[in-house]
């Protein structure tokens, strides 16, 4: 099967978030799913007071597979870059580290989810947050005008991840580091890693970690390395590939077929990887 081209693969996955952020929660997750809406966000390493104090609507909709503001130093008064920002999640908890002084920008190409950032932004009270339409391979953000980068399983959807990385060496200021979760994967087989189908599910286009870390000193970073990851079991995998993104009623045979069926074999192989560099000085 081969690969969607670059186009068509970002209006999938803008396609397929959209509908995700305005499916009902009673109706998410693919027959009886083990990641309905919401699960991840519980999941991911977040600190329950923080979640408490947030709008439930962001809670809900979170689609990450970590916390990017974990082991962070985020300061009052830096200004924070989330790539691929969604319904808001981590913009409101980095707003709250940054305080007034401080400011933070989210970049998302979906209609649906930065409506739904902006209604949760609203929500929260908060005025240092703005996000703005874009793709993370051309992010609408100045050169050296950001403290830290953020993104929460998001990388992994491009299709263009080079691209990806120079932005976010071009956009950091000197010394300005990034901080990302997202899905590694080592060793696809091409019925999955052709399968355009399960490309928003954060599976198809994962890379090994290897080729992350080693894009990510090519753009010009340096002291790259994985803060910590969670190696996924069959379980988990099947959930990937049985993603709360699958619209149930239209896909849900055929992904419960391919997760059964290849779940067991990529254990080990699939991974949430939180990863670290900075630019140089």
């Amino acid at each position: 099967m081969n690969p969607e081209p670059r186009d068509a693969q970002r209006r999938r996955v803008a396609l397929d978030y959209g509908a995700a952020v305005r499916r009902p929660l009673a109706k998410s997750g693919c027959c009886s799913s083990p990641a309905p809406k919401g699960v991840v966000a519980k999941l991911a390493d977040y600190d329950s007071d923080d979640i408490a104090a947030l709008p439930g609507d962001a809670v809900v909709n979170s689609f990450g597979c970590g916390n990017p503001l974990a082991f962070s130093a985020v300061q009052p008064g830096d200004v924070v870059l989330d790539l691929g920002s969604g319904a808001g999640i981590d913009l409101l908890l980095a707003a709250k580290k940054v305080g007034a002084a401080g400011r933070v920008i989210g970049v998302d190409m979906t209609e649906a989810m930065l409506a739904r950032a902006r209604e949760n932004i609203a929500a929260a009270g908060l005025d240092n947050v703005e996000v703005r339409q874009g793709v993370i391979e051309e992010l609408p953000v100045e050169d050296a005008s950001v403290d830290w980068v953020i993104s929460n399983c998001v990388i992994n959807l491009s299709p263009e991840k080079p691209r990806v990385f120079a932005e976010i060496a071009r956009v950091l200021k000197p010394g300005g580091r990034m901080l990302v979760s997202d899905i590694v994967a080592e060793g696809l087989p091409p019925e999955l890693a052709g399968n355009p189908r399960l490309h928003s599910c954060c599976l198809t286009g994962a890379i090994p970690e290897h080729d992350y870390l080693e894009s990510l000193r090519a753009a010009g970073l340096e002291e790259v390395r994985v803060v910590d990851r969670l190696v996924y079991d069959a379980a988990q995998i099947e959930a990937f590939i049985g993603h709360e993104l699958v619209d149930p009623e239209a896909r849900c045979q055929a992904e419960t077929e391919l997760a059964k069926t290849w779940a067991p074999k990529l254990v080990g192989k699939v991974a949430s990887a939180r990863i670290s560099a900075r630019k140089p000085l």
